[in-house]
């Protein structure tokens, strides 16, 4: 009798660096905790690893003035602008700073009362106050300041995004719109920034009459005078390294997870999945950010790890089916319930509430909390028994 489902362990790991073999430093690392802990490892475990680790031991970095090079090739007319960056130190800031440099002139449309990820410039409240509806006003940057104030700070990090952004970027003219059709009255080449929406931004500024309309994934997406580049997303998913430097999403994930995957067979005899992973996909309740500025939670996977949960709602069938059940008749019958399911529950009242999310996007978000994004210390994160049921 197991009397413990999931459980889920931070794995420490040493410090990578460029060049580092992290398939082989992942097995070592796992196969060591699991000697060091006590515990053994079995079929459907998963190892996951995060995309920091992976682009940091593949070298894959550029240069603002590689950016910069890439931006040039782009756009030779040197003017451009760039519609609804995300709001962040880390994320932004030098992207920004490499685009404004291969740019004789840059306009910046941002959005509000909050970017994509939920970093908000102004409260729902404040705009009702001034009567301001973000779906139709556009706002130049002296009435922003106008409405609402010569200093506007986040609450949480304490910046005014909108000063930074200038103090990067210097000439540049910043409004706010949500609208990104809106950027054409200003100039007729732009680079979508906004995330999860890229492909309908770049395809409704086209339809508008868009000379040129790229997203950041064709920044990048090649390397420009040795920098490193990611063939699908480009300079999305990339995160500050140093003052000149940004981190791009790791490449060839796939053909990572499945070494990982064939090292862990050698050396257990056990089918474990692998998984590479970034932000969680997720919101704060409190702070309103949605966790994921990553373009994917995971960028690559083993093929165990396809699919969507199939499950039946416990807590349902205990207040309906089973209800007149009780101690072991109910657990019995419970687990009858769940032997006998069939075909896909979708739709059925037995599967309601449960989460209809992909696995890698379930099993990002639990492993992104594992390990944070601070000094824990554990880039690697052992899942065990999250495939199991109540009935195994």
């Amino acid at each position: 009798m197991r009397y413990v489902g999931t459980v889920v362990r931070g794995i420490r790991a040493p410090i990578f660096k460029r060049g580092d073999d992290l398939a082989a430093i992942t097995v070592e690392c796992v196969l060591r905790a699991a000697k060091g802990e006590g515990f053994s490892l079995g079929d459907r475990d998963v190892v996951a690893v995060t995309e920091s680790t992976l682009a940091r031991t593949q070298g894959n970095y550029a240069t603002v003035e590689q950016i910069a090079q890439a931006v040039r090739e782009l756009f030779p007319g040197g003017e451009a602008g760039i519609i609804h960056p995300i709001l962040s130190r880390n994320r932004f800031s030098m992207l920004l700073k490499g685009i404004s440099m291969g740019l004789d002139k840059l306009h910046i449309q941002l959005a509000y009362p909050s970017d994509e990820v939920g970093n908000h410039l102004i409260g729902w409240d404040e705009l009702d106050e001034k009567g301001v509806d973000p779906m139709t006003d556009v706002l130049s940057e002296p009435r922003y300041r106008q409405l609402f104030g010569q200093e506007v700070r986040h609450p949480f990090t304490g910046v005014d995004y909108v000063r930074m952004y200038q103090e990067i970027a210097p000439g540049a003219e910043i409004f706010l719109a949500n609208d990104p059709r809106e950027m054409l009255k200003h100039t007729d080449c732009a680079i979508a920034c906004d995330i999860h929406t890229r492909q309908r931004t770049v395809r409704r500024l086209k339809a508008a009459g868009a000379k040129t309309a790229v997203s950041l994934a064709d920044i990048l997406n090649h390397p420009v005078d040795g920098s490193g580049y990611n063939p699908d997303y480009g300079l999305y998913g990339s995160n500050l390294a140093d003052e000149h430097t940004v981190k791009l999403f790791p490449r060839d994930c796939q053909a990572f997870v499945e070494r990982v995957q064939k090292l862990l067979k050698e050396a257990t005899g056990k089918n474990i999945e692998v998984m590479v992973y970034g932000d969680g996909a997720f919101k704060d309740p409190v702070g309103k950010i949605w966790e994921l500025a990553d373009p994917v939670v995971s960028p690559g996977y083993t093929k165990g790890l396809e699919g969507t949960p199939n499950e039946l709602k416990l807590k349902h069938l205990a207040d309906t089916r089973f209800k007149d059940a009780q101690g072991e008749e109910a657990a019995q019958m419970m687990r009858q319930a769940i032997h006998e399911k069939q075909g896909s529950l979708v739709g059925t009242m037995a599967a309601q509430g449960t989460t209809p999310r992909r696995y890698t996007d379930l099993l990002g978000s639990l492993c992104d909390l594992t390990s944070g994004s601070g000094d824990k210390g554990t880039p690697i994160v052992l899942v065990q028994g999250y495939f199991d049921n109540y009935a195994d």
